[in-house]
């Protein structure tokens, strides 16, 4: 059971570490579509179950967690390049916002708090959809699939943000959507918040300080106060 944060020692927060998919924005809405059509085609049906073991990692792991639950022939690189092409087709009309981020950034900004994103996904990825909405330029500091070598849930990823931008972990706010992400961010031994969205709702999430509601959830403004 997750303790209040209302009971425990606020910590000295000196920087926010966004995840990307399914956190900032509504991507794991199109995953999910890109993933049931790829099985699909191949007479297959996508479980909750083989999409919870997917959610937060690097694009090999998550698509060879795909194979091997469903007994495809296919290989890592033929499916990457297809959930690329369907990826690319739906998020030119799908892709948006999640509830609450601009308010979030706005009030990290008044805050003067240093920001970074760190994603599972890959760099060329991660900066066209920052730039799509002109966020890009608003981060000090982002992060990538090629940036590390373990994945999420290893904490590897919110290490070398807690160290590049200066802070020590328990000094920085994690903000994550999936149970992989959550995990990661513990490990590092930062403040987590996770803010499940529609696809990761029913995941584990009993080892974070706290589970919002949306980005700009009062306990998430309270650990900024």
């Amino acid at each position: 059971m997750t303790v209040p944060l209302h009971v425990r020692p606020r910590p000295n927060i000196r920087a926010v570490v966004f995840d990307l998919d399914g956190l900032m924005f509504n991507t794991e809405d199109i995953f999910n579509q890109v993933g049931r059509e790829v099985l699909r085609r191949r007479g297959k049906e996508l479980t909750p179950e083989v999409l919870c073991q997917m959610m937060g990692r690097r694009a090999p792991e998550a698509l060879g967690i795909m194979i091997a639950a469903h007994g495809l022939s296919d290989t890592v690189s033929q499916l990457i390049e297809e959930t690329r092409v369907l990826f690319t087709a739906l998020a030119a009309e799908r892709l948006a916002p999640m509830p609450g981020l601009y308010e979030l950034l706005e009030h990290i900004e008044r805050r003067g708090l240093k920001k970074g994103v760190a994603t599972s996904s890959g760099r060329g990825y991660l900066e066209a959809i920052l730039n799509k909405f002109d966020l890009l330029p608003r981060f000090h500091l982002t992060l990538a699939a090629e940036d590390v070598r373990d994945g999420k849930p290893h904490p590897e990823i919110y290490l070398t943000a807690a160290a590049r931008l200066e802070v020590e972990p328990g000094e920085m706010l994690v903000l994550e959507d999936s149970h992989a992400g959550t995990t990661a961010g513990v490990s590092a031994r930062a403040v987590v918040v996770s803010v499940p969205n529609d696809h990761s709702r029913d995941q584990d999430f009993s080892h974070a300080a706290h589970v919002a509601r949306r980005l700009d959830d009062p306990h998430i403004l309270e650990l900024l106060a």
